[in-house]
Parts: C-alpha cells; sequence; structure tokens
C-alpha cells in the first residue's frame, strides 16, 4: 500500500479515535469539577509568507502570540483541561477570536469551576456561564496594577499555571505547532490524534504510578 493511501485511510478513521478518546477519559483520574481553560497560537505558515499562502483562505486569520510577542497567521487551539492535566475538550477557532467567545463550547454540558488567566475576566460571561450551565468562571483581575485582591488573583494564577505544562508538552514533544494540513478536516484529526496519544500516556503513567504528566517516565 502507497503511503498517500496510508495515511489517507487513516484520517477517515478520525471517529474511531474520537470514540476511543472518550473512553479513555471515562478511564482517567481527573477532578471535572475543576477545569483550565487557555489557548495557544498554531501558525499555518511563517509570517513572512502569510500573504501569499493559500492555505485556508478565508478561515485562518491574523494574532497575537503573545509569548513570542508577534503577529502570526493562523488558528489558535483552544483547550479545556481537567485537574491534575488531562485534556477534556479542544477547539480551533481563527487566530483573532477572542478566548471568551470560545468558553461556552469549551464548558457545554459541564458543571464546576473554569480557571482561566487575566483574558478570561469577564463579569458579563461569568453571569452567563453561571445562569445557563451551572459553570463558575474564575480569573484573575484583568488588570494587575488596579486588582483590588492580588493575593487571590496569584493562586489562580498559580493553579492555572498546570496548563501551561500540558501546552508544552504538546508543542514540545508532540509538535503540535508543526502539523500541515490544507483543510480544518485533516487539522482537526492531525490534533486529535496527537491529544489522543497525550491522554494514553497521562493514563500510562497513573497505572505505573508516576506522577500522571511526567511523560519522560515513560521513556525509561
Amino acid at each position: 500500500m502507497h503511503r498517500t493511501t496510508f495515511v489517507r485511510q487513516a484520517a477517515n478513521l478520525w471517529k474511531v479515535k474520537e470514540r476511543l478518546w472518550q473512553e479513555l477519559l471515562a478511564l482517567a483520574p481527573l477532578d471535572p469539577a475543576l477545569a483550565l481553560v487557555d489557548s495557544m497560537p498554531l501558525p499555518m505558515c511563517l509570517f513572512a509568507r502569510a500573504y501569499r499562502c493559500r492555505r485556508f483562505r478565508g478561515e485562518a486569520a491574523f494574532g497575537k502570540d503573545t509569548l513570542l510577542r508577534q503577529t502570526f497567521y493562523g488558528f489558535r487551539v483552544h483547550a479545556r483541561v481537567c485537574w491534575p492535566g488531562v485534556i477534556t475538550r479542544f477547539s480551533v477557532a481563527p487566530a483573532n477570536a477572542h478566548e471568551l467567545s470560545v468558553v461556552p463550547e469549551l464548558v457545554e454540558s459541564t458543571r464546576g469551576r473554569a480557571l482561566g488567566d487575566r483574558d478570561y475576566c469577564s463579569p458579563r460571561t461569568k453571569e452567563e456561564l453561571a445562569r445557563s450551565g451551572g459553570v463558575e468562571l474564575l480569573a484573575p483581575y484583568r488588570s494587575k496594577k488596579r486588582d483590588p485582591n492580588p493575593e487571590r488573583s496569584a493562586y489562580l494564577s498559580r493553579v492555572r499555571y498546570r496548563i501551561d505544562t500540558v501546552f508544552s508538552q504538546l508543542t514540545g514533544r508532540y509538535s503540535i505547532k508543526r502539523v500541515w494540513a490544507r483543510d480544518l478536516w485533516h487539522l482537526t484529526n492531525r490534533l486529535l490524534r496527537k491529544i489522543l496519544s497525550h491522554t494514553i500516556a497521562y493514563l500510562l503513567n497513573h497505572q505505573v504510578g508516576n506522577q500522571p504528566l511526567q511523560l519522560a517516565k515513560l521513556l525509561r
């Protein structure tokens, strides 16, 4: 079988991968009432080539990478990570979509608390989520200088940093930012495959008695 044919047939199994991912999540030790929400940039090409890039035209957009402090062209991967660090939901949105616009999708049919960074500080969104779904959205005060309760914000930030660990694993070990695809269907399928692999590693660590996010111990 030719490699191209094999890859195409493997991509057609995305529904099986999704079902397997959900089955594994049911076995994973996690706290469904304590979730972390955030997003990470997913560039589709180098910025210098963005205006000539034909992939995802009309779907991708320009956005800000706050970590690198530069503009990029592509998408943002929004994720819901349940404590202590397993990805339970993810969504792909244009790079210019604000985090608050994706939160209702990430927390749909869930209950408990969702922690975000300062960009998620919105009394209006917090009230809407509490009224419609029973989800309490927690985030540090938007302005650090005018924060009326800096101790609370510092505590929320310390807890929320766990999702940064998960994102760094996806970026470093799974090379999630080097996923090349020409349409959203293939892009989502490849992201799902990497997240499924991360969930399997999480479960294997739990089974052998390691800390769930210490993926390096599985290679020894």
